[in-house]
């Protein structure tokens, strides 16, 4: 093992596919002679020329429409969004195209494609360029939608990404590709579709997944403080979820809150919810409590960034209530 950045980890799982399978290949905006918008591209262009590190214009929906068609003749493009609100000029080929292509060609094609980029609030962006879109694209049959929480996921899961068969979005956040984690140095793949148990409870069940799962994680050292012992679940993917997981766990500490940045309605913490009451209702000694963002567009001051997303004051309200410490 050895401490890198997420951007470093992303980098790595890139470029060893890239050297595994001559049909990889990145594209999308500064991706080459600028190295990235946030450096995850760094020295790629060097080493793989421009003929598989290729900049692209300002066209989001052109060059996804790329990527669909070189996917679908054998290539497996990564295509990079600037940030995943720019992938609504795109959403035409993204779910219309990369999305339907499999079943409508009865199985004749297969659409091996990676959309990655950031995703929700990176400081004061204002409301356009705060956005969280995994609830919007789990929402769409044939697409994939991964979302790692530190650097370790970061590399294993892009690359099991890169080498399914099937459409994939992978939303990443600008304020983690600094972050530093253990990462091995050793070839591993992390199975797409698999949460995993960060901290094991019997007090209450803490679902997150992305960024948030620094709020998850902070809110259950702090219950910790006070005897409340949290089990925290890092989901990882949100399509497809891992309920088996959540169930499970629902089942041993018979609470749930699901942390999420995204807006309350049609989120992941719904679904989440409804399925938990729907398979493990005389399990529940307490309702189920979602804490997402405020049902606003995120404002431009810190102030009002800090009052519209989920935080650990929020989350430890939330872990008191069902434990009934409140």
């Amino acid at each position: 093992m050895r401490v890198i950045q997420f951007r470093e980890a992303l980098r790595e799982a890139m470029s060893e596919e890239m050297r595994r399978d001559e049909g990889v290949f990145l594209m999308g905006e500064e991706v080459a002679e600028y190295n990235g918008a946030y450096k995850v591209s760094q020295g790629m262009l060097d080493e793989f020329g421009p003929d598989r590190v290729l900049d692209t214009p300002i066209t989001e929906l052109g060059f996804s429409g790329i990527g669909v068609g070189a996917a679908m003749n054998g290539l497996r493009p990564i295509v990079e969004f600037m940030t995943f609100n720019f992938s609504l000029v795109a959403i035409d080929q993204i779910i219309n195209s990369a999305a339907k292509m499999n079943s409508m060609s009865g199985g004749q094609y297969q659409v091996p494609i990676v959309f990655r980029g950031a995703t929700g609030n990176a400081g004061q962006l204002a409301a356009q360029h705060s956005q969280n879109f995994e609830n919007w694209y789990a929402n769409t049959p044939g697409l994939k939608v991964v979302v790692p929480s530190n650097p370790k996921d970061a590399k294993g899961l892009l690359k099991a990404s890169i080498r399914d068969n099937d459409p994939v979005i992978f939303m990443e956040s600008e304020l983690m590709y600094g972050d530093k984690g253990e990462v091995p140095e050793s070839e591993y793949i992390i199975p797409i579709g698999v949460a995993e148990v960060v901290k094991t409870g019997e007090d209450v069940t803490l679902v997150s997944f992305g960024k948030m799962m620094k709020v998850a994680n902070a809110a259950a050292e702090e219950a910790a403080k006070e005897g409340i012992n949290v089990e925290v679940i890092d989901l990882k993917t949100v399509r497809p979820i891992d309920y088996a997981t959540i169930i499970n766990s629902v089942k041993k500490t018979n609470r749930l809150i699901i942390v999420e940045e995204a807006w309350p309605l049609s989120s992941l913490a719904t679904e989440i919810g409804f399925y938990v009451q729907r398979h493990a209702f005389d399990h529940l000694d307490s309702p189920i409590i979602r804490i997402n963002n405020k049902d606003v567009p995120l404002g431009y001051a810190p102030t009002l960034i800090e009052a519209t997303l989920p935080n650990v004051e929020r989350t430890m309200e939330a872990i008191k209530r069902v434990t009934y410490k409140l």
